[in-house]
C-alpha cells in the first residue's frame, strides 16, 4: 500500500484555495467593468457587491446543474461522488462573461461533465478537461456571447432601457488593427495598457483577465506540488518562442498581429489562466515530468498560432 497525505479532496481543495484571487478579483473587475459602463461610484465595496449580483448566479447555476448529473451518474454506477468536480464547477464559470445567459451556461456545464468526462467512465478516466469542454462547447453553440466581444452589465434600475453594451476585447483589437499599423499603437489607443492588461483591470471573462493574481494561484500550487512548474514553464516557453517566430517575420504586408511582442501576448486573454489551471490538469495531462514539459511546450506553440 501506498501511503500520502494527498488525498483527492485535500488536492481539489488546494486547488480552489490557488483559484480564489482569481474568483475574487474576478468578480471585482465584472463589477468594477459594470460601474464604469454606468457611470457609477467606483468605490470598492459597491464595485464588490455589483460584481456578485453577476458572478454568483452563474457559479451557483454551474454547481447545481453539473452535480446533479454527478449525482446522477453516481447514482447509476453506484460509486461515491467524487471530488473532482468542486474544481469544475468553479473553473467553468470563470471562464465565461459576467453576462452570459445563465440557460446557457447550464447546457454548457451539463455537457461538460456528461461528454467531458462521465461517458468516458468518470473522474480519473477521462481524457478531456470537463471545464474546458464545456467553454468550449459555449464558444462554439453560442458565439454571439462569448467570442470576439465582450459584453459588460450594466446594473442601474430595473426598467432600464439597455442593460448591457459590448466591445472588442484586447484581442480582438490587437487582431484587427489595419494593415501597416502596428497593433501595439491600436491596443493603446483603444485604451488598453499593458500594465492594466497585466493587474486585470480590463474587461473579459470572470477569472481570466488578472495574470498577476494567476500567479499568486501558481506559486500556491507549485509550492504543493500539486501543479507541474514543468508544464506551466512548457506553456510560456511555448508561447514567447512562438511569439518571436512571428515577430521575425512580421513585416509592413504581414497582419500586425505577427508583430505583438511576447509580453502583450503572454499578458492577454486567457493564456496565463489556462497554463496554471487547466494544463495541469492531473487527469488529462501527462504524468512523467519531461513529458509534461513537452506537453506545455505544445500547448504553449498551439495556443498562440491559433490565436494569431
Amino acid at each position: 500500500h501506498v501511503r500520502d497525505w494527498l488525498d483527492t479532496k485535500r488536492y481539489m481543495s488546494i486547488v480552489i484555495l490557488a483559484l480564489m484571487p482569481c474568483i475574487l478579483f474576478g468578480i471585482f473587475n465584472s463589477g468594477l467593468q459594470s460601474h464604469k459602463a454606468a457611470g457609477l461610484s467606483l468605490e470598492t465595496l459597491p464595485v464588490f457587491l455589483t460584481g456578485l449580483k453577476l458572478v454568483l448566479p452563474l457559479i451557483l447555476v454551474s454547481y447545481t446543474v453539473g452535480g446533479i448529473f454527478e449525482v446522477l451518474f453516481a447514482v447509476i454506477r453506484g460509486h461515491e461522488i467524487n471530488e473532482g468536480f468542486l474544481v469544475t464547477g468553479i473553473l467553468y464559470p470563470l471562464t465565461l462573461p459576467a453576462t452570459l445567459p445563465l440557460w446557457q451556461a447550464a447546457v454548457g456545464i451539463a455537457f461538460g461533465v456528461v461528454v467531458g468526462k462521465e461517458v468516458f467512465g468518470g473522474s480519473g478516466r477521462n481524457f478531456l478537461n470537463p471545464a474546458l469542454t464545456a467553454r468550449a462547447f459555449v464558444f462554439f453553440a453560442y458565439p454571439a456571447y462569448i467570442s470576439g466581444e465582450v459584453w459588460t452589465k450594466i446594473v442601474v434600475t430595473k426598467d432600464q432601457i439597455v442593460d448591457g453594451f459590448s466591445g472588442a476585447t484586447a484581442l480582438g483589437v490587437a487582431a484587427l488593427s489595419p494593415m501597416g499599423t502596428s497593433a501595439q499603437d491600436s491596443l493603446i489607443e483603444a485604451g488598453f495598457t499593458l500594465k492594466n492588461a497585466f493587474l486585470g483591470f480590463v474587461p473579459g471573462s470572470i477569472g481570466e483577465t488578472s495574470v498577476l493574481c494567476v500567479l499568486f494561484g501558481a506559486v500556491i500550487l507549485i509550492i504543493t506540488k500539486v501543479g507541474s512548474w514543468r508544464t506551466m514553464l512548457g506553456c510560456v516557453m511555448g508561447a514567447i518562442c512562438t511569439t518571436l517566430l512571428f515577430n521575425f517575420f512580421a513585416g509592413p504586408q504581414t497582419i500586425p498581429f505577427l508583430a505583438l511582442n511576447p509580453a502583450w501576448q503572454l499578458s492577454l486573454g486567457s493564456f496565463a489562466f489556462a497554463s496554471v489551471f487547466m494544463a495541469t490538469d492531473p487527469v488529462s495531462s501527462p504524468a512523467l515530468e519531461t513529458s509534461r514539459f513537452i506537453y506545455g511546450l505544445l500547448i504553449g506553440c498551439l495556443g498562440i498560432i491559433i490565436r494569431v
